[in-house]
């Protein structure tokens, strides 16, 4: 659970207390009784199974597939998959690659539906660049029509494993991923994925020298 719902729910469980001792009205005290539960539920945070696989890219957030696309930036190629999450999707973001944070660029924007293409360049958004190693992994985090707060808990310079919590974005929001070009793609539009355990890609992997040939060089 992500302490914000805590906060929400208790203060809305006051709320509750006091609408009975003043009203004593079943009514109007399950109301707020009501919203805190939804609280609870929006700002769960549940454990997921990382995936250990060498070259793997999971999902930095739950939601579904509603865009994929190659793009040309300054560093070549990459194919940008769009994730929307809808307020019925867990909320917690996490790292889609073992690194080290080499960016991480907030931007002020609008607040336009999450599922429009162009809310990628002009709505509110965090940009986090990771550098895994041999290849860079960058996911934007953005913000929605009812997504009001954008939360990135990583600074320059951390280094984060694979499925980390890394932040949030609360109530309904979008979230882009930029792969290598060599990445070989695991997902499609329309699949629903699970922040930290689905895997979207996954990068080719140096091929290992066969036995006999090793036992040439060593001879």
């Amino acid at each position: 659970m992500v302490r914000d719902g805590y906060f929400y729910a208790f203060g809305l469980g006051v709320i509750a207390v006091l609408l009975w001792l003043l009203t004593q009205k079943v009514t109007l005290t399950s109301l707020p009784i009501l919203l805190a539960l939804c609280f609870l539920w929006f700002f769960r945070d549940p454990e997921r199974i990382i995936p250990t696989e060498p070259g793997v890219i999971v999902s930095p957030a739950d939601g579904v597939v509603t865009q994929s696309e190659w793009i040309e930036t300054s560093s070549g190629s990459r194919l940008r998959l769009s994730i929307f999450l809808s307020v019925f999707d867990v909320h917690v973001n996490r790292a889609p690659v073992s690194g080290t944070v080499r960016a991480v660029e907030y931007r002020e924007g609008e607040f336009m539906n999450a599922m429009s293409p162009t809310s990628a360049i002009t709505n509110e958004q965090t940009l986090v660049v990771i550098d895994a190693g041999d290849y860079e992994i960058s996911y934007k985090q953005i913000a929605g029509l009812l997504a009001r707060r954008i939360i990135c808990t990583v600074k320059v310079g951390d280094r984060v494993d694979r499925g980390q919590r890394v932040g949030m974005i609360k109530f309904g929001s979008r979230v882009d991923v930029l792969i290598p070009a060599d990445a070989v793609p695991k997902v499609g539009l329309a699949t629903h994925v699970r922040g930290g355990s689905t895997v979207l890609a996954v990068m080719p992997q140096p091929v290992a020298e066969s036995t006999d040939a090793a036992a040439e060089v060593a001879s």
